[in-house]
């Protein structure tokens, strides 16, 4: 089964704080890996016409603070859409949520409520969001980027 990148573009990241400061924007991209002609592996990332499942892919988001002060206490939250598994946050500072945002933590430290009642350890397949918060002030101008995996389920 074939999926369309368009149900991927429903990925937006939401900014918790100094969102009238800083302006987000995001990427995503297919991870494609070939052997060249002396058989070393080579990575590339292309932008994403159709992905089909089991296609690794790279979300970018980038951020800018446009105001004149820095950007203090920004954090940015990015849901985890229902068609990709997550499989790990590239940048430092992530946490994730494995039940829809309500609480959060690193993944090893997060549980699932079974339907009967008891819990389990949490897997990267429960998780829902990752968030970052941006420790250091974002100076006037500054810019960044965070980076998380997935793949088409």
């Amino acid at each position: 089964m074939r999926f369309l990148l368009f149900l991927l573009v429903f990925l937006a990241p939401v900014p918790a704080l100094a969102q009238s400061q800083v302006a987000l924007t995001s990427e995503i991209f297919v991870e494609r890996t070939a052997t060249d002609a002396d058989g070393r592996r080579q990575v590339s990332l292309e932008a994403p016409g159709v992905v089909t499942p089991g296609d690794a892919l790279v979300f970018v988001l980038h951020y800018r603070n446009n105001a004149a002060s820095p950007a203090t206490d920004f954090v940015v939250t990015n849901p985890i859409p229902a068609s990709v598994g997550y499989v790990g946050a590239e940048s430092t500072g992530s946490v994730v949520s494995v039940d829809g945002g309500r609480t959060w933590g690193e993944l090893a430290n997060l549980r699932v409520r079974n339907a009967d009642g008891t819990s389990r350890p949490a897997g990267a397949g429960d998780v829902t969001h990752v968030r970052w918060r941006i420790a250091q002030p974002i100076p006037a101008g500054g810019q960044g980027e965070l980076r998380f995996r997935g793949v088409v389920k």
